[in-house]
Formats: structure tokens, sequence, C-alpha cells
């Protein structure tokens, strides 16, 4: 009998702030790479939220102007450029929090596979701008992923309904195989 060559393969596991996502790759590095002769690539991909979009509160998606830098109006002026100032202030800080939250994010994903998996795997790390459900889909095209690994929050059919599921989202979409890994149930004594 020939022996088989081991095929790459590229498994993304999609991460997030939650215990499911890492309970995922656990599951991933423990049941799926566990070949030595391994030549697949694990991709870990986070998907920072979008910046926020504001319109303007009448609903005319512009900008009142209420203040020029000539006006003889000066408290119009500094009131202007005083908010935009502000405004500027929290989308600077909201961009540095998602960076660090992605980073964080990352960093215990690759720490996770250092201490699970002693096998010669390689590991690439994303962290994308969307919404999940579209970022996981768009990498699995653009990369040539031949599977995909989610973590599942267990939600309630309601909560799917009115949240939506980025498992159930992917699992529909994408043109690879799709495993949703379940954390399982904890076991709590009945009174």
């Amino acid at each position: 009998m020939a022996e088989c060559e081991a095929k790459e393969r590229k498994i993304l596991v999609g991460v997030d702030e939650g215990e499911e996502s890492m309970y995922a790759l656990s599951w991933c590095l423990n049941n799926i790479l566990v070949s030595q002769n391994s030549k697949d690539t694990l991709i870990l991909l986070y998907a920072k939220p979008p910046r926020p979009f504001y319109m303007a509160l009448d609903g005319t998606n512009r900008r009142e102007v209420r203040g020029h830098m000539f006006s003889t109006n000066v408290m119009a002026t500094m009131d202007k450029y005083t908010n935009e100032l502000a405004e500027a202030n929290i989308m600077a800080t909201m961009d540095k929090y998602t960076d660090e939250l992605a980073e964080s994010v990352i960093e215990k994903a690759k720490r996770l596979c250092k201490e699970i998996h002693h096998l010669d795997v390689k590991v690439e790390t994303r962290v994308e701008t969307g919404d999940p459900r579209d970022v996981i889909c768009q990498t699995v095209e653009k990369s040539g992923v031949d599977m995909v690994v989610l973590g599942s929050h267990g939600y309630s059919l309601i909560t799917r309904v009115f949240l939506g599921s980025v498992s159930s989202h992917c699992a529909q979409k994408v043109k690879c195989p799709v495993l949703i890994v379940k954390r399982p149930q904890s076991t709590s004594p009945s009174k």
C-alpha cells in the first residue's frame, strides 16, 4: 500500500472575547490538528466591530455649520470646534480600545496554541474589521480555507432570531465544512 502524504489544510478558527471561541480553538487543537506530520495552517481570525456611524440628529445626514473661523459669533465657532475635538477624542479612544482588545484576544489564542499544541503547525493571525459573519465568509473565500471551526454561545431560538447567529450564518454561506463546537453543559446539582 502506498504511503499517503499529508495534505496541507487551512483551518480557520474564529476567536473573540468569549470562552466559547477559546473552547472551540482548544477542541480543534486536540481533535483536528493531531497528526505529527501535519502541514496544516491554523488561521486565528478576530473580527473587530466597525466604527459606529453617527448621523445628524435632524435625520438629514449632514452636519450643520454653526460657526466660522471669521464669524462674529465667537461662541458658535468655539462650540463647533470643541464638539469636533471631543468627537475626535472619543473616536480615537474607541479605536485604541478595539485595537487593544483585538491584540489581547489574539495573544490569548496564540498562548493557548503553544500550551496545547506541540506539533509543527503554522499559525497565522488576522484581525479584520466588520460584522463577524461577513468577515469570516470573506476570509474563507479569499484565503482558500478548507475548514472553519467556530464556538457556539448556545443562545435560545428567540435570541438567535433577534441577534443572529454567526455560526449558523457561516454554515449556510461558506463553501467548506463548518464545525460548530458547543461547550459541554455544566452539571449543576439538582435542588
